[in-house]
């Protein structure tokens, strides 16, 4: 059984007397598919394993006689039905405390201040061992995988050549961090009940932000300047930059859930989530963010107008024009603004990371130590020249491949037209999540986030899906082979 003789226990249905001759055995005579009896297994799904169990009957040599054996079903132990299931709690659990921050609602949720980084250790600590029981390896191994551990080893390069050491090391602690919950959340995340469960809980935080968003501009209570407003949760949403990435990737995976819901009353309420974080895109008054829309909606234009693009792109454009014009008059005014204070700091701070990445090209100035050299003690703004200027250009061209590979994984899978329409859903998702990810890659041209938890979700969830949605042969070349762990269809 390839190596997992470890984990199952045989017992046949039934010896007829022809099955239980020695020399019956030794025959290694293999029934064809449609003979064989199901098999039930945590880690590969039945096509896989009667894929590789049972080979066509031209692998036979002459010597052997066309012979057939009954074959046992493998009964699989309880335990590994819900593989992974304690270390999907504890992704869910810490995404929830990453993106809530629940100790700054209150004092008394202070001692949660380190809740994340516990959590973290502790899913780790059942995660390693139960990855190593079910698939006797660390983790699958995609491109995206290979592309980010290899970011991480540059990152990790580029500390000595750091002018404040410390600082950088700092910094690559952090971006391991997220790098190892990624690689969790891609190995944990098998089954369409946990990925649904946890942007459901992105879903909800995603309403909070913008319902507060919206109460705050319409309230006058702006924290930033006195001109814009601030996310009612700190860390990642404090910014209204920031906040605004965040909502426009995840606009996109609203809608894909909305057209791929089977009931109406679910698709309205989808819709109407959508509605709210679009207003809450606008009350961010972020110019990145208003480019990020313009690349969503043509995205999904592109992907779901098939046939009639033409029809759906001028309903798009009538649509967005509703939308400036809806708009508040200093949101219209802001975007035609380019001469600010806010965006010649911007350029200024392009044009030095730019200098930067030149006269550092392998290994960049040392993570988060851009601000050392900056005119301005402020960050690049700019994911790419982050990357660029303080880890190197063989770094920036590793990320752009791995945000790049993520898209192109979008785009084999199957059109939500090519399935039955009751199986639409994860198609539908995962042309959101196509839009989602070329709208970052324009956000985050405009923002310091290259080693924060965006991409890393979104991509989380492109891999997820397109182990839910791959049909077993295509997933076992993608992840080495027949022995390797595919993922789609494991009990939850």
């Amino acid at each position: 059984m390839t190596g997992k003789s470890d984990f199952v226990d045989y017992e046949p249905l039934s010896k007829s007397p022809r099955a239980q001759t020695p020399e019956n055995e030794d025959l290694g005579i293999r029934r064809t598919v449609s003979q064989q009896p199901e098999f039930v297994e945590p880690w590969r799904p039945v096509e896989a394993r009667q894929s590789e169990l049972f080979s066509d009957e031209s692998t036979l040599t002459n010597s052997q006689p066309k012979q057939l054996e009954t074959r046992p079903v493998v009964l699989v132990q309880p335990a590994l039905r819900s593989g992974h299931a304690v270390s999907f709690i504890g992704l869910f659990l810490f995404t929830m405390l990453v993106f809530v921050r629940p100790y700054e609602l209150s004092p008394w949720l202070g001692w949660l201040s380190r809740g994340a980084l516990i959590t973290a250790i502790a899913t780790l600590l059942v995660f390693i061992p139960t990855q190593l029981g079910l698939e006797n390896r660390i983790t699958v191994r995609t491109r995206e995988i290979n592309l980010v551990l290899l970011l991480l080893l540059l990152c990790l390069i580029s500390v000595p050549f750091a002018l404040d050491k410390l600082r950088a090391w700092n910094a690559f602690v952090e971006y391991a961090k997220v790098v190892v919950m990624f690689v969790v959340m891609v190995n944990v995340v098998r089954t369409e009940k946990r990925l649904k469960a946890l942007l459901l809980l992105i879903l909800v935080i995603s309403m909070i932000l913008s319902v507060a968003g919206v109460n705050d501009y319409a309230a006058g209570n702006l924290a930033l300047g006195g001109k814009r407003i601030a996310g009612v949760i700190g860390g990642l949403f404090d910014n209204p930059n920031d906040l605004a990435i965040h909502l426009v990737t995840f606009l996109p995976i609203i809608i894909g859930l909305g057209l791929g819901a089977r009931f109406l009353p679910a698709r309205m309420i989808y819709f109407a989530a959508a509605l709210c974080v679009l207003a809450g895109i606008v009350v961010t008054f972020s110019r990145a963010g208003f480019l990020g829309l313009i690349v969503v909606f043509g995205t999904l234009v592109l992907k779901l107008g098939r046939g009639n693009r033409f029809l759906v792109g001028m309903v798009c454009v009538v649509l967005i024009t509703f939308f400036l014009i809806l708009a508040p008059g200093t949101y219209r005014q802001r975007l035609t603004t380019t001469g600010d204070e806010s965006a010649q700091a911007r350029t200024g701070e392009l044009k030095r990371s730019i200098f930067l990445a030149v006269r550092h090209p392998f290994f960049g100035v040392g993570m988060d130590n851009f601000v050392i050299f900056s005119d301005t003690e402020h960050a690049t703004h700019n994911a790419y020249t982050q990357v660029a200027s303080e880890v190197g250009l063989p770094a920036v061209a590793v990320y752009i491949l791995f945000l790049i590979g993520a898209i192109k994984r979008m785009r084999r899978l199957p059109h939500p037209r090519e399935v039955e329409k009751k199986k639409r859903a994860l198609p539908y998702l995962a042309v959101g999540l196509q839009a989602s990810l070329a709208g970052y890659m324009v956000v985050s041209f405009f923002a310091s986030v290259a080693y924060l938890w965006y991409v890393y979700y979104l991509v989380g969830y492109a891999i997820c899906v397109s182990f839910l949605i791959e049909s077993p042969e295509s997933a076992e070349k993608r992840v080495g082979g027949p022995n390797a762990s595919i993922g789609p269809r494991i009990s939850c």
